[in-house]
């Protein structure tokens, strides 16, 4: 498995020199020094210019950094670390952007780029001399290339879509066109087109077992999951321009239709993919470039080379902290909020592998943190084998999994029969029996109304999905934004204060500090801590009142007493402060961009 997957990225190298990133904004794709006739005269030189499309995908400015870490935030679970700057990851963060932040410039084009390399891909593989004198084997290998380029060419245009909305929208190379100053095109119409381009590519891209592939490549099961996630996102809310309000797309019963159709293939194949009994066991296997043991991953995004172009910064710019002078130096950039930590009950396996309470001081030993620095702690440095100052840790993004899958379905079921079939209940349960592996009984009952199952829905993706990129955009297309923003803000005052759900949420607690072992379990790392409690059942800790003294021994932290008024409500350092319903649910396009095109517009009051 791992073989293959390193077959597959060594090949990258090979693209780079096939293909130059465009310099500017829709500029035509340079071809080096052959044509465009040559690079698809074999399956091979096809391959190489494929992977071309694929090594958009990772670095810096794709999902190695910005697009998985920084445009994701802020919602209910996590925001970047840092004191606001419109002119940086923490403008994006609280809604607070402005047109001139670079980070909005070169994912942007990026996400173009890997279009430009898809197109030209689209066009030349159906007029590859293969087709006409080639093998029966070789004519479906080209077949499967078509997939993966119309996949990859859709998932860039959604990325685009879910962050800007309306974009331009070409389906040629860029040389082709008559003039490169495209206007936007309407969302709904970019949707229509790659979900049919998604549905052909279902037809041509085989399953994992038949391709003989690892997650960094595209499969039948990631062609199918991709096609239900945009499908909902057709079916959602998104910010139009005109009139500048949250509207739901038409016919969504139709869209809900295509999303329980294609999990349902992807549910049906069981030996393709399915939930992998340990949800801990699934991060680890992306941090050692593997599978997980059932395939659980269904699509990642590959990262490798050790640069800035191909590999990610996941574990290093974000992730558990390491001090500089661990042996794993790293982690902190994006923080958990304290009340994600409280969402989950103390039985839930899921609890200390999303929210890392604890950072790896420079004697590799673990020290609590205060509540305001939690951190998303399914990354983490010392989960590879990585040490030192580096940067590139070649950790995989999970695009899509098997319980996102199962969750989808779940969700188009209830939309399509007004409450939840069994098979629905059946599919949520799945994915939260999982998550209390050993304490079945205190997992809960499912509701079977529509109303109710939804919200259950929502609050499992809410805890299944956490730091996964998935529910900001989640909550957009569910037009829950606006209220969970507020509700947030109301539970981290209550928070603060000790009222309601957090009355027994100690103010302080106190630790000694532990030897901090990479290899033990999640849940492992925490009970490893000497927090004191007086108390029995030492679980209990993070969930009644705290002594005001400090015990003999013991070192004290802020813990509830960490959450002030300006951490929710200052304009510096509050939390989602420039957040505004019906205009800031999508991001400016930098201005440069704007000012380069003549058509194009920028929008929703930037």
């Amino acid at each position: 498995m791992k073989t293959n997957k390193s077959i597959f990225i060594v090949s990258c190298l090979f693209a780079l020199f096939a293909f130059n990133s465009c310099s500017d904004y829709l500029d035509p794709e340079n071809l080096s020094s052959v044509s465009e006739e040559q690079q698809f005269d074999s399956t091979a030189d096809t391959f190489t210019a494929l992977v071309g499309v694929y090594s958009q995908l990772a670095g810096d400015d794709g999902y190695g950094q910005r697009l998985a870490l920084i445009y994701p935030h802020s919602s209910d679970d996590f925001r970047t670390s840092g004191d606001y700057n419109c002119n940086d990851r923490r403008g994006i963060s609280t809604f607070g952007s402005c047109p001139t932040n670079t980070e909005l410039n070169k994912p942007f084009l990026k996400l173009y780029s890997g279009i430009e390399r898809a197109n030209l891909c689209i066009k030349n593989i159906p007029l590859s001399p293969v087709y006409q004198t080639g093998s029966d084997a070789d004519k479906k290998l080209m077949d499967r290339y078509l997939g993966e380029a119309l996949t990859l060419r859709a998932q860039f245009y959604y990325e685009l879509i879910r962050n800007w909305g309306d974009v331009p929208f070409q389906e040629v190379p860029s040389a082709d066109l008559n003039d490169l100053y495209l206007a936007k095109t309407d969302r709904d119409f970019i949707y229509d087109k790659i979900l049919g381009d998604l549905a052909k590519a279902a037809n041509l891209v085989p399953w994992r077992s038949e391709g003989g592939t690892t997650a960094a490549r595209l499969s039948k099961g990631a062609v199918k999951g991709l096609r239900a996630r945009i499908a909902l996102a057709r079916a959602g809310y998104s910010l139009r321009r005109n009139p500048q309000l949250m509207v739901q797309g038409t016919n969504p019963q139709q869209y809900y239709q295509i999303a329980y159709d294609e999990c349902k293939d992807i549910m049906n194949h069981s030996g393709e993919h399915s939930l992998n009994p340990s949800y801990e066991a699934v991060f680890r296997a992306l941090h050692a470039n593997a599978q997980d043991a059932t395939n659980e991953v269904i699509f990642a995004v590959g990262a490798f080379g050790g640069n800035s172009r191909t590999d990610s910064k996941i574990g290093y710019y974000n992730g558990l902290k390491h001090d500089d002078t661990s042996s794993w130096k790293g982690g902190g950039g994006v923080n958990a909020l304290p009340i994600y930590f409280y969402e989950f009950s103390k039985y839930d396996l899921r609890r200390d592998v999303n929210v890392g309470i604890f950072k790896v001081n420079g004697t590799n030993q673990a020290e609590l943190v205060t509540a305001i620095t939690w951190t998303d702690a399914k990354y983490r440095k010392s989960w590879t084998s990585i040490t030192g100052p580096s940067q590139n840790l070649a950790v995989d993004w999970p695009l899509l999994r098997f319980s996102d899958v199962l969750l989808m379905f779940a969700e188009a079921d209830n939309e399509l029969h007004g409450s939840p079939s069994q098979d629905a209940v059946n599919a949520l349960r799945l994915v939260r029996n999982r998550a209390y592996t050993g304490n079945l009984g205190q997992a809960g009952t499912i509701p079977t109304d529509k109303t109710g199952f939804f919200n259950a829905v929502v609050k499992e993706r809410f805890l299944e999905l956490g730091a996964e990129g998935i529910r900001k955009y989640d909550l957009i297309r569910w037009n829950l934004l606006d209220s969970k923003i507020t509700e947030t803000r109301q539970k981290l005052t209550a928070f603060m204060n000790g009222t309601g759900a957090y009355a027994n949420v100690p103010l302080n607690l106190y630790y000694k500090s532990s030897p901090y072992d990479p290899t033990k379990t999640a849940q492992q790392n925490i009970s490893a801590i000497d927090i004191y409690y007086p108390g029995a059942d030492k679980t209990e800790v993070f969930y009644n009142p705290s002594q005001d003294a400090t015990p003999s021994g013991y070192k004290k932290i802020a813990w509830r007493s960490a959450v002030l008024t300006t951490y929710i409500s200052d304009p510096v350092k509050g939390f989602a402060q420039y957040f505004q319903p019906n205009k800031r649910e999508l991001l400016p396009i930098y201005s440069d961009i704007i000012q380069s095109n003549y058509n194009l517009t920028q929008d929703y009051g930037y």
